[in-house]
């Protein structure tokens, strides 16, 4: 006898749907894997920091789970280090991450229909899932915020690895971390050359390297204190972008209603 084993809709839904969960963590593994190796590089110097400036192991993890901004980290650790007051403390994380405004403006389109999980994408947007996010598109079959979350907490997981390694490391044996800090650096070069390549739009990009380096220049000269070139770098690409753009979307509409 020959028996027949069919599977009735209600049985292969789920089976579907574990199958669609599969692909969409693995498309976003794969595009999470240079921030894996950057965040993980970058996250180590963090974790020995955190005890070659005195401090148990497990600050390292508090202040992952609890501020997850890596150079807000690296700050607040040379500051507690220091001796700061908390309102010192925190006027400076506030003028660290103020940049994040705009990445939340630039992103109320995509996070209008993510539901439950906009505050974990807030709390979790760093300038490396920024890139990602506001690049990548969402499989189908799949909702926006459960993707978009997805991303991000790969994302904090590899920054929560990376510095509980260096934290458990710096407790067990001495290290010398001078240079690996370099990591951050390469990471946006990378995370720049993707967003060109995916957009075909080098301007931002020339733009962000022209002002940063106006802002440099500014500081060498000892016309702009030290403390604040990344503040007037990022006013001014801002302003210039802002600018620019306007300026060509008038050109633009003006030529398409003459049309």
């Amino acid at each position: 006898t020959t028996e027949i084993y069919t599977l009735s809709l209600h049985d292969a839904l789920p089976i579907c749907l574990v199958m669609v969960q599969k692909q969409n963590f693995r498309k976003a593994f794969h595009l999470t894997v240079p921030i894996f190796f950057g965040y993980v590089s970058i996250g180590i110097p963090f974790g020995l920091m955190v005890v070659n400036a005195g401090y148990p192991w497990w600050l390292a993890l508090f202040m992952c789970l609890t501020i997850f901004s890596g150079t807000g980290q690296y700050m607040g650790i040379g500051l507690m280090a220091a001796g700061a007051s908390l309102p010192a403390f925190l006027i400076t994380q506030f003028f660290v991450g103020i940049r994040h405004i705009v990445y939340g403006l630039s992103l109320l389109k995509k996070f209008e229909n993510t539901g439950k999980w906009k505050f974990f994408l807030i709390f979790a947007l760093t300038d490396e899932t920024y890139a990602l996010l506001s690049t990548c598109d969402v499989p189908e079959n799949e909702k926006a915020g459960e993707y978009y979350s997805l991303i991000a907490a790969l994302d904090w997981s590899y920054w929560i690895t990376g510095s509980l390694i260096g934290a458990l490391v710096g407790t067990l044996i001495p290290f010398s971390f001078a240079g690996v800090d370099f990591a951050l650096n390469a990471l946006f070069t990378v995370l720049m050359i993707n967003q060109i390549k995916q957009n075909k739009d080098i301007f931002p990009s020339l733009c962000g390297i022209a002002t940063a380096l106006v802002a440099i220049i500014l500081s060498r000269t000892k016309i702009l204190p030290e403390q604040h070139v990344l503040i007037v770098a990022l006013s001014l690409g801002i302003a210039v972008l802002l600018l620019v753009r306007g300026v060509f979307n008038r050109n633009k509409t003006e030529v398409e209603e003459e049309k």
